[in-house]
Formats: structure tokens, C-alpha cells, sequence
């Protein structure tokens, strides 16, 4: 999973463990799934912060995510009105609460102990 400068010191302190994308992506991601987490630039250099498995995968309009979803996709917004803000910055477009968006609870993968 790829994402912006914007949350890359939310990943690396590991106070995201979701990600909240615009549209259904449940082709994309799946339950069980293992995936790199990466930032950077769209088109650029990117680092990967860690591996992680997919845990859980919903589908559901914007205005129905719930307080404690949106506090796993970004620690420092607490209401809906902040979260819709934030998307259409993410975005680049006019977001809603009507849209469709997909849940993607992660956790890290980390290295066992030899």
C-alpha cells in the first residue's frame, strides 16, 4: 500500500493501522493479504516503512464510518467533517458523505526472533 508524505510519521510512530480509499477496492485488497507500506511521491522515490497483513476489508458510504474508524486511518481527526476535508485534500477532488469508501485494517508484520 502506497501513501502520501502526508501520514508518513503516523506510519512509522505506527499510530495508523488503517487506511480509508475512496471507492469500493475490494478487488485490490483482500482479507489475509500481505503488503508493503510504502510513502513518498506519486511517480517517485518511495521508502517502505514496513510489511503488513490485511485484517479486515468494508465497504460502506463515507458518512457511515464510524469515530474509532476514522481515528485508526488518521489519529488527529475526531468528526466527519474533518475526515471529508481531509479527503478532498488527499483526493484532489469533491468528496461526500454519500461516496463509497473501503476500510482497510492492517497490521504490521514484524521480524521473529532467530
Amino acid at each position: 500500500m502506497f501513501y502520501s508524505p502526508l501520514v508518513a510519521d503516523q506510519l512509522r510512530h505506527r499510530r495508523k493501522t488503517a487506511t480509508i480509499r475512496l471507492g469500493d477496492k475490494t478487488t485490490k485488497y483482500r482479507r489475509g493479504m500481505v503488503v508493503p507500506v510504502l510513502v513518498g511521491q506519486r511517480f517517485g522515490p518511495r521508502e517502505r516503512v514496513f510489511d503488513a497483513v490485511i485484517d479486515k476489508v468494508d465497504v460502506k458510504p463515507l458518512g457511515e464510518l464510524s469515530p474509532r474508524e476514522i481515528q485508526h486511518e488518521n489519529p488527529e481527526i475526531r468528526h466527519i467533517d474533518e475526515f471529508l476535508d481531509f479527503m478532498r485534500r488527499l483526493y484532489n477532488q469533491d468528496v461526500d458523505e454519500a461516496n463509497l469508501v473501503t476500510v482497510i485494517h492492517f497490521s504490521e508484520i514484524r521480524q521473529g526472533r532467530a
